[in-house]
C-alpha cells in the first residue's frame, strides 16, 4: 500500500470517500423504493432477492481476495448469511434461493485501497439501514424474525461498529494516489449496485 508523510491540508480518506461518492449516493437513494407509497410485501421480497444477488458475489469476491488491510474482521461484518435467513423467513426454499440471479459485473478489487473503498459503501449502507428498518417495521410489519433482519444486521452494535470502521479507515496510511483508488472503487461499487438493481427491475 502506498504511504508517505501526512500531507497537511489534504483530505482524510473518509473525507475523500464522502466527497467522491456523495452524488452517486444521493442518486441511488432517490431510486430505492423503501419510502414509495407503492411498496408492498411483494416488491420488498423482490428487492431483497436482488440485494442477495449482489451481496453474495460481492462479499465473496471481497473476502476471498485476501487484500483487505489488517484490522478488519469479516466474521463480524459479513451480511450475506443474514440476507439468506431473511429470504427463508419470507418463504423461499433453498433450491429457489440457489437459482436466484447473481451479479457478475462487480467493481475491480485488485488493491487494498480498492477493498477499502468498497467496504466504505457496504458499511455505510448498514448504517443507513437503521432508517429503513423503522420504515419497514411500520409499513410492512417486518422485524428480525420475519424478513427484516438485514436492515438491522448489527442490531444494537450498529453505531459502535460504524465508529470502529471509521477509526479503522483513519488508521490507513494512504497517500493521495491510494486514496483516489479507494474513491474510484467506492464509486464503482455504487454504480455496479445501482445497475444491478436496475437490471432486476426493483428501483423507482
Amino acid at each position: 500500500m502506498h504511504s508517505q508523510a501526512p500531507d497537511v491540508g489534504a483530505p482524510t480518506l473518509l473525507e475523500a470517500l464522502r466527497t467522491g461518492t456523495a452524488l452517486l449516493h444521493v442518486a441511488l437513494e432517490k431510486r430505492l423504493p423503501f419510502f414509495s407509497e407503492h411498496l408492498d410485501a411483494d416488491w420488498y421480497g423482490r428487492l431483497l432477492r436482488a440485494y442477495y444477488g449482489f451481496y453474495g458475489p460481492m462479499e465473496a469476491a471481497l473476502y476471498d481476495i485476501g487484500l483487505i488491510p489488517e484490522g478488519f474482521d469479516p466474521v463480524l461484518r459479513v451480511k450475506t448469511p443474514t440476507l439468506l435467513n431473511d429470504l427463508r423467513a419470507l418463504g423461499l426454499a433453498d433450491t429457489a434461493i440457489c437459482a436466484l440471479p447473481r451479479c457478475a459485473a462487480l467493481p475491480t478489487l485488485d488493491t487494498p485501497e480498492a477493498c477499502l473503498g468498497t467496504l466504505y459503501v457496504l458499511e455505510g449502507a448498514t448504517l443507513g439501514g437503521q432508517v429503513l428498518r423503522r420504515e419497514m417495521a411500520q409499513r410492512l410489519d417486518l422485524d428480525a424474525e420475519n424478513g427484516g433482519a438485514f436492515l438491522n444486521v448489527y442490531g444494537a452494535e450498529t453505531g459502535r461498529r460504524w465508529k470502529d470502521f471509521l477509526d479503522y479507515l483513519g488508521r490507513q496510511p494512504l497517500d493521495a494516489w491510494a486514496k483516489q483508488r479507494a474513491v474510484d472503487a467506492a464509486r464503482s461499487t455504487f454504480s455496479c449496485f445501482e445497475q444491478w438493481l436496475d437490471s432486476q427491475e426493483v428501483l423507482l
